[in-house]
């Protein structure tokens, strides 16, 4: 069962708490497209592999621009100071490690921080994109995604069952039940988004969970 709006929107709002000013930021399809509408930081640069280096949000319905689109193909906008390159440019820049942080989307997201978020076995794909040197090269890199899969699987696992895209890279992830960190010993819920509490987290994650000492209920404002 898919997320609602809401939900994903909660997601991208919490995410978009991490941006600092002044960040290179790289956001991936789906709900990390959705955290320039909730920046608060100033001067952040948002990059894309397709050769963008200043996106805005999202355009107003009726006033895209038909030539301004991110690497997934949907309609953006530029902020002043924004520049164009080619895509071998902008590669150069993540492989450079010029790039604080990326949020990206995932299919299992390991104890120890794996990622596999590029293919379903068996599966048509369009490829897999800028997700290897993203995971590899960012400074910092955040997981938004589902807690469990279509079918009620965890995403969170002991051992990712799908081909990796990279090994230990993910240091955060955001789920529609909670916040977690990548630590040296695991992983760590430190948020719950309401109305979960820990034990819901604990039944839906395919690993055993470390906690920190108070983990807050997130509030989140909501936007019109």
């Amino acid at each position: 069962m898919g997320m609602g709006v809401k939900i994903r929107e909660m997601m991208a709002q919490r995410a978009a708490q991490e941006i600092r000013s002044g960040m290179t930021v790289n956001l991936g399809i789906g709900i990390p497209s959705l955290v320039p509408n909730y920046l608060t930081a100033s001067h952040v640069m948002f990059q894309a592999e397709n050769g963008i280096l200043g996106m805005g949000p999202s355009p107003v319905k009726g006033d895209e621009d038909e030539n301004l689109c991110n690497a997934g193909g949907f309609p953006v906008t530029v902020n002043k100071g924004a520049s164009y390159c080619d895509s071998a440019t902008a590669f150069a820049m993540i492989r450079r490690g010029r790039i604080d942080i990326t949020i990206l989307g995932a299919l299992e997201v390991s104890r120890k921080g794996d990622l596999a978020n590029w293919i379903v076995p068996g599966k048509k794909v369009p490829g897999m994109g800028g997700a290897i040197e993203l995971a590899q090269k960012a400074k910092k890199v955040i997981v938004l995604m589902s807690h469990t899969d279509k079918h009620g699987n965890p995403k969170i696992v002991e051992e990712c069952q799908f081909p990796l895209t990279a090994s230990s890279c993910v240091n955060m992830i955001i789920t529609e039940m909670g916040v977690f960190h990548v630590v040296p010993t695991g992983i760590e819920l430190s948020e719950l988004f309401p109305p979960y509490s820990v034990k819901d987290v604990l039944e839906k994650t395919g690993c055993p969970l470390l906690t920190v000492p108070e983990i807050k209920t997130i509030k989140i404002d909501n936007k019109e």
